[in-house]
């Protein structure tokens, strides 16, 4: 992969994706990383069970590509970081793009560490809606990192960094994610998904219980009331609906994989 010079940065900067099937997504995202112009490679590892056309996608812009057979999420995520060659890595996924001045901040953050690892402020696109309610709007994770000082962890669905030095931020500028392009992508994501977390509750031992069916109800409540998902209008409402209908399915699937023994 031939790899842009950038002789007046001090640091080498990656960009690590893994993906599964996201011929849809990850053109938008390349091509947000491109137009910041601060990235010295971007990394992007790919299922093997990707039936599409995302890794030939990669690889024709540049990328540097390899497949891996997917076990969980975290040894998914640090296999595509033992890839990476930057002293400095943003982690990014197939469905979200950089803004302009976030890549600013992290071009400044880099130059001038002031810290091990950074968090990034994300915004959520949902039916063609910024969502700024419900829970969302305000939601930020470390995404920026120095190499040498992370690592992933956690499970089959849920992973997160451990970072060895200090965490600043939250950078200027935003992640915008679009996690679905419309309802029946999120059905379709929902099964996996859900699946995924029912064998990980299952497998920490966790069991199904009858104040488990109030979590739809609640969570509803929660969302379009008391964090006023109201405001962002049908998506907000239909976001919020969706969400706990997520969150009380995962539980169902694992009433029926304990009666299913």
């Amino acid at each position: 992969m031939s790899k842009p010079k950038h002789a007046d940065r001090p640091v080498l900067l990656s960009a690590l994706i893994i993906a599964r099937d996201e011929e849809q997504d990850l053109p938008l995202c390349l091509l947000s990383l491109r137009e910041a112009g601060i990235f010295d490679e971007i990394v992007v590892l790919v299922d093997e069970a990707t039936a599409d056309r995302t890794e030939s996608l990669a690889r024709e812009a540049g990328c540097l590509t390899a497949r891996r057979k997917f076990d969980d999420y975290a040894r998914q995520r640090q296999a595509a970081l033992e890839l990476c060659s930057g002293d400095w890595v943003l982690w990014i996924d197939a469905d979200e793009t950089l803004s302009p001045r976030l890549a600013r901040a992290i071009k400044e953050a880099v130059d001038k560490p002031r810290a091990e690892a950074y968090a990034v402020r994300f915004s959520v696109r949902f039916m063609g809606r910024l969502l700024r309610f419900g829970g969302l709007g305000s939601e930020a994770h470390v995404r920026l990192f120095r190499r040498a000082a992370a690592r992933f962890t956690g499970g089959l669905l849920h992973e997160g960094l451990l970072i060895s030095g200090r965490v600043a931020g939250p950078l200027p500028g935003r992640i915008e994610h679009l996690p679905y392009r419309d309802l029946s992508e999120y059905l379709r994501k929902l099964d996996r998904y859900t699946t995924l977390s029912a064998r990980m509750k299952r497998r920490a031992g966790g069991r199904f219980h009858w104040w488990h069916h109030f979590i739809l109800p609640c969570d509803l409540l929660r969302r379009v009331v008391f964090r006023l998902g109201f405001l962002d209008g049908f998506p907000g409402l239909a976001w919020a609906s969706l969400s706990a209908f997520h969150h009380w399915l995962k539980y169902a699937k694992l009433k029926e994989m304990e009666e299913s023994r």
